[in-house]
């Protein structure tokens, strides 16, 4: 099986691990490297890879540091070029919908809907376990559907409903409301993603990115574990 790790998970930094055995890849940087080293009890040689969905900060942070240490990353040329890292050896530029593979792992890039530069999801299928594993995060909604994964990674970032509550209460300003809206998973999303694929094969869900204000762990499990009757798992916040 596919052993997936939630080291941290949200606006303060991003960073997971997933292993088949053969094959240990992060995905996302977010977090300060020496954070990084710790939460990997400082053995970065067994990280295969390292993957990127975009520039921001809490997903990229620490990325020279990491190629520095050795690990390959795996980005768009757009998040590339936004981090100033694309002419360096150790990042590969990948495209959407152009497979790659790295170590045991084959992964399918695609398109996400976020306020970056070619951000991108990724489906990774491992030729260890042959199980499939599907990450989503800082996208408002999925343009794909994916045939009997084994996991599901995907953001979900807020609730309509407390985001509304939050800015008539003056605790979140409406501009960021609205960017929240064009960038950033819903709770109502994340259930018609998951009404729109076939989970017969799901062992697990994760709920990433989880916002401070705007949400509520607890609730956010429930609702998706009565909606799918599988394992719902939130990433905290590391």
């Amino acid at each position: 099986m596919i052993k997936i790790e939630s080291f941290a998970s949200g606006s303060s930094g991003n960073l997971y691990r997933i292993d088949d055995g053969v094959t240990s890849l992060l995905i996302e940087v977010g977090l300060p490297i020496q954070k990084i080293k710790e939460k990997l009890e400082f053995r970065l040689s067994e990280i295969t890879g390292c993957l990127i969905s975009h520039e921001h900060g809490d997903h990229a942070k620490s990325v020279e540091d990491v190629i520095s240490s050795g690990i390959d990353c795996y980005m768009s040329l757009g998040t590339a070029e936004a981090l100033e890292v694309e002419n360096h050896h150790r990042i590969h530029q990948i495209k959407a919908n152009e497979l790659v593979v790295i170590g045991s792992m084959v992964v399918k890039p695609f398109d996400v809907q976020h306020d970056a530069n070619e951000p991108l999801g990724f489906l990774i299928v491992s030729r260890k376990t042959g199980e499939k594993l599907v990450y989503i995060t800082d996208s408002f909604y999925s343009q794909f559907t994916f045939n009997q994964p084994d996991y599901l990674m995907v953001e979900c970032n807020y609730s309509e409903d407390i985001l509304q509550r939050n800015v008539e209460s003056g605790r979140v300003h409406p501009a960021l409301a609205a960017r929240l809206q064009k960038s950033h998973f819903s709770l109502k999303n994340v259930k018609d993603f998951l009404k729109a694929n076939d989970l017969s094969k799901v062992n697990e869900i994760w709920l990433l990115h989880l916002s401070n204000r705007n949400s509520n762990a607890e609730q956010f499990k429930k609702e998706i574990q009565e909606l799918t009757g599988k394992m719902v798992k939130v990433a905290g916040s590391g």
